[in-house]
């Protein structure tokens, strides 16, 4: 019987990335698109490329920050393939402003998106991963919540959130079977990332050990490895070329 894997916010993105590379493993893949406009922009499209790979793939709309969302979320993965063999808790958004002048909104929508949806999801599928006694469940954080990052406090602060829940998680659930590990990763290609200036580029590119930016494949190949090991728990694997080494 196929694996299935959920991923979060994977309309667009490391998302999309992750899902293309597990249905490319023969994963049955549940695509979670935040509303009707995402489904429309790309959800739907990552779900035609993973079923041209040979893939079963279906899109679900849900805010994942939303408590009873998440819970329905779970129930209708489980509906459309039988349970859920991996979690991968990915989506989230950036509100970028300096501390003295961030707004109440900006802090409270970040650490909703990105650190309470980690919180939802993984509350809501760890009943039925426990019932199997098995279940890999991978959040995506960032090096932002390692480091730290001027101008990102309500982001740092939820990366690093997800950190200790992925700690705390692997205690918990460990005995029940199921695996819980982080994916922090570095400067990553994107069209915002290729827009920036030489000047600006050059100088990230400086702070990296390997001299170039990530790529969304990069993390997608991480993501598959934490999918099937057996005894790493509790792990925070940076992604990121030997930043600050």
């Amino acid at each position: 019987m196929k694996k299935t894997v959920l991923i979060t916010g994977a309309s667009q993105g490391l998302g999309a990335a992750m899902a293309k590379h597990f249905a490319a493993a023969d994963y049955n893949v549940a695509i979670n698109c935040y509303n009707q406009n995402s489904l429309e922009s790309g959800g739907k499209q990552v779900k035609s490329e993973c079923e041209k790979i040979g893939a079963e793939a279906e899109c679900f709309i849900a805010d994942v920050s939303d408590f009873d969302a998440c819970e329905n979320l779970i129930k209708q993965v489980i509906a459309k393939f039988g349970g859920i063999d991996v979690l991968i808790n990915n989506a989230g958004i950036t509100r970028d402003y300096m501390l003295p002048a961030m707004s109440e909104d900006m802090f409270d929508s970040v650490i909703a998106a990105n650190l309470k949806s980690v919180f939802n999801m993984t509350r809501h599928v760890s009943k039925p991963m426990m019932k199997k006694r098995a279940g890999h469940i991978i959040n995506i954080t960032s090096v932002s919540g390692v480091y730290g990052n001027r101008g990102q406090a309500n982001y740092s602060a939820s990366k690093a959130g997800v950190i200790g829940l992925t700690k705390t998680t692997a205690k918990e659930l460990g005995s029940r079977g199921i695996i819980c590990n982080a994916i922090a990763p570095g400067f990553i290609e994107s069209p915002m990332t290729n827009d920036l200036p030489d000047d600006i580029k050059n100088k990230l590119l400086s702070a990296v050990s390997l001299g170039r930016l990530g790529t969304a494949a990069d993390v997608a190949e991480t993501a598959l490895f934490l999918a099937a090991t057996t005894y790493i728990t509790g792990q925070v694997i940076l992604v990121d070329g030997g930043l600050r080494m």
